[in-house]
């Protein structure tokens, strides 16, 4: 039966992290617990209200604590540009690289078959009638070169076309 006190629950819940393996997940349980108490009661409370009250934007799938994003909220965003990109983190990126003043639809992801992940696990339909509003003019595709990313993209366009926004792709290996 597997060791199940309190300090290696701690180094297994943190293991759920990107990147983190178990050494890294262990030095972080050790440190907390040594040398910032406090820093590790704030993250628990932090979490537990994030884990609550944060949700999806309802219009772009983007990660919020209202309705609608601040960024969809904003009434000088372009409504007739539309971005589609893979992750909530993508964002912060464009607007820090860009001038881009148009708005976001996320996904969540590629298409994958395989893994599970079909159109309506990447909001395709939430996508599709938001297009067929017809304020969105040009559909920007900033989906990864993968296999799964360009059959993701090929979906997408199709579904442009039929609401009649024109696609365009972002320059691949462009910083």
């Amino acid at each position: 039966m597997a060791d199940r006190t309190l300090l290696n629950q701690l180094v297994e819940a943190l293991r759920c992290l990107p990147g983190v393996g178990p050494k890294s997940a262990q030095r972080m349980a050790f440190h907390l617990l040594e040398r910032d108490r406090e820093g590790g009661r704030r993250l628990a409370r932090v979490m537990a209200d994030a884990m609550e009250r944060v949700s999806r934007c309802k219009r772009c799938r983007t990660l919020s604590e209202r309705e609608l994003c601040g960024l969809c909220a904003n009434p000088n965003r372009d409504e007739s540009q539309l971005c589609v990109i893979e992750h909530p983190s993508e964002i912060v990126a464009i607007e820090q690289a860009t001038d881009f003043h148009g708005l976001y639809f996320v996904l969540g992801g590629r298409l994958s078959p395989l893994d599970g992940i079909g159109p309506e696990e990447l909001g395709l339909d939430v996508l599709e009638e938001r297009l067929k509003e017809g304020d969105v003019k040009e559909l920007i595709l900033a989906i990864s070169s993968t296999v799964e990313g360009s059959a993701t993209s090929h979906y997408v366009a199709d579904i442009a076309a039929r609401c009649g926004a024109r696609t365009t792709r972002i320059a691949h290996g462009v910083p």
